[in-house]
């Protein structure tokens, strides 16, 4: 019984991986798939060569990406953001949404911004407990008009699953600066702590 309650566990550590991979990877492509259905029926893959070849979706969604890309990036296309944006602003209930929702993307997709980028150490939800959370920026207006001290703005995901969590204001000096990555916090976050970060202090010490 022993041996095969040990081979039953290792033929878990071995497939159950995988298993996960594939179904992520078909989800994401499948999910992508879809957007080919913008494309008039006589251009589609799947009319064209007469069988689905899943994945032709992504290629189309990586094509749309770079092109609306190059395309805001110069001038005439600064210029044409600029104005749908200030079309949609005038819309109501929609501004409120397209608002919130470029804010939040402007700030974690932009190359200049600081979200997301570092880990720290906080004691959440009490103190004696810690946890690992990532940094979204500092308060800014009546906020931190109302804060004395310096603080930062901190995301403290759940686990296993990273997508939620909780907003907190901690002060600075009662956060831990992390040097590992964020990648490698997000593992150790997703993995409840089985999946140990490398130890950079050797690396970097201090």
């Amino acid at each position: 019984m022993a041996a095969l309650r040990k081979w039953l566990f290792t033929g878990l550590l071995v497939i159950v991986p995988g298993v996960i991979t594939v179904w992520v990877l078909n989800w994401i492509v499948g999910t992508l798939d879809q957007t080919l259905t913008i494309l008039p029926e006589a251009w589609q893959p799947d009319r064209l060569l007469g069988f689905h070849i899943p994945g032709f979706g992504v290629l189309l969604t990586l094509g749309i990406l770079l092109v609306v890309g190059a395309a805001a990036s110069n001038l005439a296309g600064r210029t044409l953001v600029s104005w749908g944006d200030a079309v949609v602003s005038r819309i109501p209930v929609v501004r409120s949404i397209y608002s919130s929702v470029k804010q939040v993307s402007d700030t974690l997709f932009s190359e200049s911004g600081n979200a997301f980028r570092t880990a720290v150490l906080v004691q959440w939800p009490r103190e004696g407990v810690w946890t690992v959370a990532f940094v979204t920026g500092s308060p800014s207006g009546e906020i931190a008009a109302y804060l004395r001290d310096e603080y930062l703005s901190v995301f403290v995901p759940t686990t296993p699953n990273p997508t939620g969590g909780y907003f907190v204001i901690v002060r600075k000096s009662d956060c831990i600066e992390l040097d590992m990555s964020v990648d490698a916090a997000l593992k150790y976050i997703v993995s409840m702590g089985v999946v140990a970060p490398p130890d950079t202090t050797l690396a970097n010490p201090k």
